[in-house]
């Protein structure tokens, strides 16, 4: 034992598990252990390879590293057996090895004791190290897939299932490998479970998966936890979108709300797709339209309006990274926001917007979408971004190590960069802009871990030989935009399902994998599909997810629906975006806010780059996304104390209250009935009708007489307008005002 002392800092990881649970994994006494096989599973159930332990990035863990997730057992074979000077494993006395004393913990062991010695990995372990340490032959059977046994199962609240995980080999053999296996639900709130793959359902009804890995294979086992409440009615379905999702309804017992009345339709309509409420005309000719078809015909105008260019164009530019980090980027930035919000404006189809920004040659001035290439100059960075934000797919992980949760490995990563091999750049008159050109060569880059050239190659497809006359992101833009591409459609229509129901059919929006499936599969494949044969064409998706009743149903859930928070058996509230909300509560009071370099009265839907946050306190406090990732999640959208403050007490807030020939001025000089001026304002506000009550308690506010600071009765045109002041200020401070509902 004295020997080892000096080595007693190096750290291995091993988990305890159940002896009777582990025996079904064990394999026969007769065959000789595998590393890959045998060995590297425990080290991967124990989480040694995990990134906390011995796979942390550089060193490992006090000296000691191996690769992520095992991903790399050769790797892992050379630093547990030959690095060290051999001193890890004694085959001529295997239960002193180090790699076994500290695993359970006889010497001290920072993780503490992780192995036991009465568990058959322990005993798998030392006969490892006894028969030689053999990494095996080439000729040795190899992992060919896994499978989980149930695969699909509808389960109670609070019940369980104790899954089997089975191992299929090469030469046609199989394993029992449930105890070495890995176990994580994609919504913990659903279900959960142990290490030995006991899953337990829990009372939020819904569909959840569980993702079960094994040596670098991963298999889903897919839950449905029903509800069970009777569904005797729904809604006439409109479209194809509806059939879906009352399908799921039905099938999970849970009773959707009713339709939503006209008002809160037209309010929650023209917050989705112009960024705006309605205005004052729009509620009242809403009101009185007997036109059967008039929620379609809303629809249609809105889509047809500068406004819904501009808020998507708003949203489009910041997942794009349109960030302005000094002056010389005006030029791009406004160049790039005007032809996005063009480009949306003419209905421009989806895949023609993309290959115009990934293909993009020339000048910002003569071609706006080289812009692009002025904010993401890396290749690996520019096939990351795209990967995420066009096809939903999360390749970063990949650049180092194999993805833990998904099939592409770091020869993928690089593959992809390739694409982005050849943009060439040269300085241009302009500071700070390039001209971007094609560099005629071989479309290649170097794999920085095996230091060896690597073609392009989109995810799944083979290695193209591109010539070097041509450009490898048109093959890159043909492949995305072709109608078999698994990724592409179904990456915008989750993202903009999420726009308008709140969550995604995949949660996260920009993390479609195998392992993290949608709750409504069928919908979301239907919507892509529906999605390619329209021509990509973006405001048809916008129209068919509008038009369902699914998404035409109040938010006030029923006596069973108000747990669901997946299914879309109502609609889940939305706290309004910072920029929508500033041109929301400067509609209401008549104010407008003026911006740098921007005409007055400009929206703030409207601008064109993050700078003007820095310009205005109230787009910072309430979570304006800098543009400095392709995630949707820069975008704060929780509630805090500072925005509640803002909206009491904010300068900037009351400014606009008391705005010269504002809402509040206006009708306190109206020549009309007081009840009639607070109707008028809760249309402007609420887009509806105030209730008796309503118009009882505000008549009462607004005719009390009103002091001064020195307790004086204040003139009664004044005091008539601080009470209107007061009114509106009450009502924007309201969730029914602040959350598109």
């Amino acid at each position: 034992m004295g020997q080892l002392g000096f080595i007693a800092t190096a750290l291995f990881c091993f988990t305890l598990t159940s002896p009777a649970a582990e025996a079904t994994s064990q394999p026969p006494k007769s065959t000789a252990l595998n590393f890959i096989n045998d060995i590297e599973p425990i080290l991967t159930k124990a989480g040694c390879n995990s990134g906390g332990c011995h796979a942390k990035a550089g060193t490992g863990q006090r000296g000691f590293r191996l690769s992520l997730l095992g991903f790399e057992p050769q790797e892992d074979y050379e630093y547990i057996v030959k690095e060290g000077k051999g001193r890890r494993v004694f085959p001529a006395a295997p239960e002193q090895s180090l790699l076994v004393l500290k695993a359970a913990n006889i010497v001290p062991h920072g993780g503490g004791k992780k192995l036991d010695p009465a568990s058959h990995e322990y005993a798998t372990l030392v006969r490892w190290i006894r028969e030689g340490m053999a990494y095996g032959r080439p000729e040795d059977a190899k992992l060919a897939s896994i499978a989980v046994e149930p695969a699909v199962l509808s389960m109670k609240a609070k019940t369980t299932q104790q899954l089997k995980v089975t191992a299929r080999f090469t030469d046609g053999s199989t394993r029992d490998v449930t105890s070495l296996s890995l176990y994580e639900a994609n919504d913990k709130s659903m279900a959960e479970t142990t290490e030995e793959g006991l899953v337990t359902a829990q009372d939020i009804p819904g569909n959840v998966a569980v993702m079960v890995r094994y040596a670098g294979q991963v298999s889903v086992f897919s839950v449905t936890i029903p509800l069970g409440a009777p569904v005797d009615t729904l809604p006439p379905a409109k479209n194809f979108v509806d059939e879906h999702v009352f399908a799921n309804l039905k099938r999970i017992g849970i009773p959707p709300s009713p339709v939503a009345d006209d008002a809160t339709f037209l309010r929650r309509v023209s917050l989705d797709i112009a960024g705006r409420l309605p205005t004052l005309g729009e509620v009242q000719a809403f009101q009185t339209s007997q036109a059967p078809d008039k929620r379609d015909q809303a629809i249609e105008s809105l889509l047809s309006s500068p406004d819904y260019a501009d808020y998507f164009a708003n949203k489009w530019t910041a997942l794009l990274k349109n960030k302005r980090d000094d002056a010389a980027d005006i030029t791009a930035n406004f160049a790039f926001h005007a032809w996005m919000r063009d480009s949306l404006l003419a209905n421009r189809p989806y895949d023609d917007i993309v290959r115009q920004i990934l293909a993009a040659t020339g000048t910002i001035v003569s071609n706006p979408p080289v812009a692009w290439y002025k904010r993401v100059k890396e290749p690996h960075l520019q096939q990351e971004d795209v990967a995420q934000l066009f096809l939903g797919v999360r390749m970063q992980c990949a650049q180092c190590h194999h993805h833990p949760f998904e099939r592409w490995s770091q020869q993928d990563y690089y593959s992809l960069s390739a694409f982005f091999s050849q943009v060439g750049r040269k300085p241009t008159a302009i500071a700070g802009e390039d001209l971007i050109f094609h560099k005629r060569g071989t479309a290649q880059l170097e794999n920085k871990k095996t230091r060896t050239p690597v073609k392009p190659a989109a995810l799944g497809g083979p290695i193209l030989d591109i010539a070097p006359d041509d450009d490898p992101r048109l093959q890159l833009a043909d492949w995305m935009g072709a109608k078999d591409n698994p990724f592409f459609a179904t990456a915008l229509v989750n993202r903009y399902w999420k726009h308008f129901f709140k969550r995604g059919l995949i949660e996260p929006e920009d993390d479609i994998r195998d392992s993290n499936p949608a709750t409504n599969p069928a919908l979301l494949s239907d919507l892509a599909k529906h999605f390619v044969e329209s021509g990509f064409d973006l405001k048809e998706v916008v129209r068919v997810i509008t038009r369902s009743q699914a998404y035409q149903l109040s938010a006030m859930p029923n006596d069973h629906n108000a747990v669901d928070r997946q299914n879309f058996s109502h609609f889940y509230p939305k706290r309004m975006q910072a920029e929508v909300l500033l041109d929301a509560i400067n509609q209401v009071t008549g104010a407008q806010s003026d911006f740098a370099d921007l005409p007055p009265g400009t929206r703030a839907i409207s601008l064109p780059d993050n700078s003007y946050n820095r310009a205005s306190p109230f787009l910072k406090v309430f979570g304006r996304p800098e543009g400095a990732s392709v995630c949707e999640c820069e975008r704060v959208q929780s509630s805090s104390l500072a925005q509640s403050l803002h909206l009491m007490n904010a300068a900037d807030v009351k400014a606009k209250l008391a705005t010269s020939n504002g809402r509040a001025d206006r009708l306190s000089k109206a020549e009309k009935s007081v009840p009639d001026r607070i109707r008028e304002l809760y249309q402007a506000a609420l887009s509806r009708e105030p209730t008796a009550e309503e118009i009882r308690l505000s008549e009462t506010h607004l005719l009390k007489p009103r002091l001064d600071a020195q307790d004086k009765p204040l003139p009664a045109a004044q005091a008539l307008k601080q009470g209107y002041e007061d009114l509106i200020w009450a009502l924007v401070n309201t969730k029914e005002f602040l959350y598109n509902h």
